[in-house]
């Protein structure tokens, strides 16, 4: 296996605010706690363990052994579940929805992430334990965001009727989809070991939470993963009061509005808006958010309404039945777990910087905040084409129009760069502006207007030029852009539109086992792997 990495802002896929963020910027240092590196880690941990009492931990504890109940788990997972009743234990969590059979690839990408951060902050901090945790979205409502899975370019959709939280959705008719997934990938060892893993997951157990559960552990549980459902009893009685702070007073949106005002002034982009109750009420089939008008609190598209008193009842009875929706979330995740570190893709960690002055005013410490491994992964055969090419991987990271330009230029015996005659004729301009002024200045708007309109001319030649070289050389351009369609479909990264079973059929265990050796989550770089 190769390794190689470069800059995230080298590959044209990551936002402004994430290539700001990892070059430390400025502007940037009011909107999170202490940066990604070893030595921030020190302070972390003597924050957290100074919020983070005894009695939090047992209920944590309690609730990871009730999930787990019927869960066979590795001595690496066990012993991390009971170290996290110790004062010397944090955690490392990265979050995810229920994706049908982990959905992209970067869910490997995330998990290996918290693994890797664990096991390295141990070696910096031996007397204290770090336990990786993998925070499952069993709340969410998007069905449509996770119901399907790429394989070889073919969608493997999952289609039912849908309501509530996916955690607690039947999995009744994933049978159909185990067919197709059989059919393409054929019956090597590999393939059978991929169709018994999604068996054993959907068509065993019996809703979405326990078969993510199943894959995680079956995956994960030999380096010591804990997978947590947030959707407990136990947790959210232990969340209810910041949960009435923000049905009474609304916090959170008075707060995180001011911080992402901030934001959006300093030209970045707002990721989430709050509202001014950012919670849902959950029950049977239903997650709705919940209003309030005129001291009375409403749940959305539903009949269901509470008084202050009957609300506040509600809560102290069944603090299940409230939901926090992606703004609110974070400080669940917080209050309920002795955390250090939230690891996860740019899109996430966006919100998360609308949060910190929120976090100040509960009095609850800010996390740290990592991006996740971003990686590239291709065979010594994809590389040995790339190679036959004549192109270095960094071109395949271009927009198409832009990779078919260069490449074109690079073949074509004549050089296609009209630079030189556009300096020649501006050169020229300007001596009959210099005439111009000498004679009659009235000509210089005429002067001008001819000026563009040659200069226009040569970038119009230019173009025709380049496009007739383009069809010259069609067959070699074909062979790249199938190149970079193959390890970025539909100019997008690979990770976020192909699933990790993919190559999984091809390499086996070896794919895990050298994704967890060769992925560094302090790197702050994009890894590309060469399998």
């Amino acid at each position: 296996m190769k390794i190689r990495t470069l800059p995230y802002s080298k590959t044209g896929y990551f936002s402004k605010l994430m290539c700001d963020y990892l070059s430390e910027n400025d502007q940037l240092h009011d909107f999170y706690g202490r940066f990604p590196n070893l030595e921030s880690f020190k302070e972390q941990m003597e924050e957290k363990k100074l919020s983070f009492g005894l009695e939090s931990r047992e209920t944590l504890v309690r609730a990871l052994q009730r999930q787990y109940e019927n869960t066979t788990t590795s001595e690496a997972t066990a012993n991390n579940i009971s170290s996290l009743s110790e004062a010397n234990t944090c955690s490392i969590t990265t979050g995810h929805q229920l994706n049908l059979f982990t959905g992209p690839l970067y869910f490997l990408y995330k998990i290996f992430s918290v693994i890797n951060l664990s096991e390295k902050l141990k070696e910096a901090y031996p007397d204290s334990n770090f336990v990786p945790i993998y925070w499952m979205a069993t709340e969410d409502h998007d069905f449509d965001e996770i119901n399907y899975f790429n394989l070889f370019g073919k969608k493997l959709e999952w289609n039912r009727a849908s309501g509530g939280a996916v955690g607690d959705l039947s999995t009744e008719g994933l049978s159909n989809i185990l067919k197709e997934l059989k059919m393409q990938l054929g019956d090597s060892e590999n393939a059978k070991m991929l169709a018994a893993l999604f068996s054993e997951a959907y068509t065993v157990h019996k809703n979405l939470a326990d078969a993510t559960r199943y894959i995680g552990n079956t995956l994960f549980s030999d380096y010591g993963l804990v997978i947590l459902d947030g959707n407990d009893a136990a947790l959210k009685e232990e969340f209810a009061s910041y949960v009435k702070q923000d049905l009474l007073e609304g916090t959170s949106h008075t707060e995180i509005n001011a911080t992402s005002n901030r934001l959006t002034k300093l030209g970045y982009p707002q990721q989430v808006f709050p509202r001014e109750i950012n919670l849902f009420y959950l029950a049977d089939g239903l997650r709705e958010r919940i209003i309030e008008k005129e001291g009375q609190f409403y749940v959305n598209d539903t009949s269901i309404v509470f008084s202050r008193d009957e609300i506040l009842v509600e809560l102290e009875k069944n603090p299940q039945n409230f939901s926090p929706n992606a703004l609110l979330r974070p400080l669940y995740q917080e209050v309920v777990l002795p955390n250090l570190c939230y690891v996860g893709g740019g899109g996430e960690l966006a919100y998360w910087f609308q949060l910190k002055d929120y976090f100040k005013s509960v009095k609850i410490p800010f996390p740290i905040l990592l991006l996740r491994n971003s990686a590239l992964l291709m065979s010594e055969n994809d590389a040995k084409k790339i190679e036959k090419l004549e192109v270095t991987l960094d071109d395949l990271f271009l927009p198409k129009h832009e990779l078919e330009a260069k490449y074109t230029r690079q073949l074509s015996e004549i050089t296609i760069d009209f630079t030189k005659q556009k300096a020649h004729l501006i050169t020229q301009f300007k001596a009959l502006y210099v005439l111009v002024k000498q004679t009659d200045a009235s000509f210089e708007g005429a002067v001008a207007a001819q000026e563009k309109k040659q200069i226009n001319g040569l970038v119009h030649l230019e173009k025709r030029l380049l496009t007739a070289q383009k069809r010259k050389h069609a067959d070699q351009l074909k062979r790249l852009t199938a190149m970079q369609h193959m390890l970025f479909p539909n100019q997008s990264l690979q990770e976020r539109l192909v699933n990790f079973s993919a190559f999984y059929l091809e390499f086996g265990d070896e794919l895990l086992s050298e994704l967890k050796q060769n992925l560094d989550p302090l790197a702050h770089e994009f890894t590309i792997v060469t399998l």
